[in-house]
């Protein structure tokens, strides 16, 4: 993989490292392609409402709710 990232220009590395970083926390590949394809999803369009980015970051495992 890093021999592939030189053959990137800078700012498209910078972004392919963090997706990458982003997703490793995540147990499977399923569950890393499932959070990358909702990602896309919300993307899509350039606007990214509070509901989305809750679901992103809970689907990330960094959002949690009220543990009771």
């Amino acid at each position: 993989m890093n021999i592939l990232l030189k053959f990137l220009p800078k700012d498209k590395r910078a972004l392919l490292e963090l997706a990458i970083r982003i997703t490793s926390s995540l147990d499977t590949k399923q569950k890393r392609i499932d959070v990358s394809n909702y990602g896309i999803r919300i993307l899509a369009d350039g606007k990214v409402t509070p509901p989305e980015w809750a679901t992103f970051g809970s689907k990330l495992g960094i959002l949690t709710g009220k543990k009771n």
